[in-house]
Parts: C-alpha cells; structure tokens; sequence
C-alpha cells in the first residue's frame, strides 16, 4: 500500500510544471491569464505582481515594469499553454519558461493534472 501511494505521488510530480511569464502590464497579464484557464490549459494562474525586468535587447541593457505571472500545468499542456500565451502577447519574445515541480502536497498536484487538459 505504500509503495502503491508512493507511486502515485511520484507520477503526480513527473507530470505538473509552473510556467513563469512577464507581462507588460496588469490588465495583459489578467486578460490572458482569464483566457489560458477558461480554455483549461492551465489549472490555475497567481499574478504576482510588478516586477522590474533589465535585458539585453536591441544591443543595448534596457529596463522596463512588468507583471511577472506563475501558471500551473501538467506537463504534457506546456508546449500548448506556452503557444497559446505567445499568440495573445503583446511583446515580440516574450518570457515563457517552464519549471519542474521537484515536491509539493500531492493533493494539489492531483488537483492540477485533473483540471487541465
């Protein structure tokens, strides 16, 4: 019975990842966070909030406000969450990276793989 748990728990936390994402503003980072968890390609979306970002772009080291943005996932919806993010992004690169979940309470990981498709 332990084992069995034990297994569960480790495929749960194989399959879940964050994906951190920058935003312009507040009202980007809600209108598309509002959209990716109707379409159910993330579980859940925590705004943050402001961040400030410096970059190398367009040769030289630029600085600007931004709304940073942490989406929950299962794994296999990454690459469909993260296309779908930079299909409604403002910016021309926008920061979209996804982290594994190396723990967590296996309830909320459960949670997220049966709330996402």
């Amino acid at each position: 019975m332990t084992t069995e748990k034990s297994t569960e728990t480790r495929g749960d936390l194989d399959g879940v990842r964050s994906v951190y994402v920058t935003f312009a503003n507040e009202q980007e980072a809600e209108k598309i966070a509002k959209v990716v968890v109707t379409e159910r390609l993330a579980a859940c979306a925590n705004l943050l909030g402001a961040v400030t970002s410096f970059y190398w772009w367009n040769d030289a080291v630029q600085s600007d406000p931004e709304v940073a943005v942490l989406f929950k996932t299962r794994a296999g919806s990454v690459e469909r969450l993260s296309h779908r993010i930079v299909e409604l992004h403002s910016y021309d690169c926008p920061c979209v990276v996804a982290l594994n979940i190396d723990g967590g309470h296996p309830d909320y990981l459960r949670w997220i793989t049966k709330e996402t498709i």
